[in-house]
C-alpha cells in the first residue's frame, strides 16, 4: 500500500502567531489575499450566575490548516480538465498548472478553502506540501517555521499510531466529507465528542 503524507497539529501548543502562514506566503511568493495555509481564532462559551458569582465557561484556541491532502479529495473530482491529481507514491493533491483553467469549481468545492485564485495568472494553486522541499529532504516552510513546534509531518498510518486518529475539531468542516489526511492532538476544549 502507498504511503499517504500528512500533517499533524498539536492544538495546544499554538498561540495564533500565524509564523506557518507567513513562512508559507513567503516560500511561495503568494499574491495579497492568498493563503496556502490558514490561522484562525475559535472562541465562544457563557457564563453562569451562582450566589451572586459570576462563573465563566469560555474557551479559545487556534486553528492552523493548509490543504490536508485528502484521502477523498472533492477537488480532484470536481476539475473538469483533470488538472487536479493525487500523486499514488505519496497521496499529495497538486494542481497541473498547464492543464488548470480557472474555472474555480475546485475552490468552490473544498470545505477546508484550500485552493486558491491567482488573479495574475487566472489560475488556481494550492499548497503542494513544499514537494520542492521535500525533494531536497527539508520539512514543509509550515513545519519548520512553527517557533512553538506544533506543526510536524509524517506518514498518516504512523502519525496516527503515534497521536490517534481524530481529525476534525470544533470550528473546522466535518472530516467525514473528505477524510482529511490530518492527525491533531486537540486542545481541551475543541474536542468533539460524538
Amino acid at each position: 500500500m502507498p504511503k499517504q503524507l500528512a500533517f499533524y497539529f498539536e492544538q495546544k501548543y499554538c498561540v495564533g502567531c500565524n509564523t506557518c502562514m507567513a513562512a508559507c506566503k513567503d516560500k511561495n511568493n503568494l499574491n495579497m489575499g492568498q493563503r496556502f495555509r490558514k490561522v484562525y481564532e475559535v472562541s465562544g462559551g457563557e457564563y453562569t450566575v451562582n450566589k451572586n458569582v459570576v462563573v465563566p465557561k469560555i474557551y479559545a484556541f487556534w486553528i492552523t490548516i493548509s490543504c490536508n491532502h485528502c484521502i477523498n479529495p472533492i477537488c480532484v473530482n470536481e476539475c473538469p480538465t483533470k488538472a487536479i491529481k493525487k500523486r499514488l507514491e505519496d497521496g499529495i493533491v497538486f494542481i497541473d498548472q498547464e492543464k488548470c483553467i480557472g474555472c474555480l469549481r475546485c475552490l468552490k468545492s473544498c470545505p477546508y478553502e484550500a485552493p486558491q485564485y491567482n488573479s495574475a495568472t487566472k489560475k488556481v494553486e494550492k499548497c503542494d506540501f513544499c514537494l520542492d522541499f521535500l525533494a531536497q529532504g527539508k520539512d514543509p516552510a509550515c513545519v519548520s517555521a512553527c517557533p512553538m513546534r506544533a506543526l510536524d509531518y509524517g506518514t498518516l498510518d504512523i502519525l496516527k499510531r503515534k497521536y490517534g486518529s481524530i481529525n476534525e475539531v470544533i470550528g473546522m468542516p466535518s472530516a467525514e466529507i473528505t477524510t482529511p489526511a490530518l492527525v491533531i492532538t486537540p486542545h481541551r476544549d475543541a474536542i468533539i465528542s460524538k
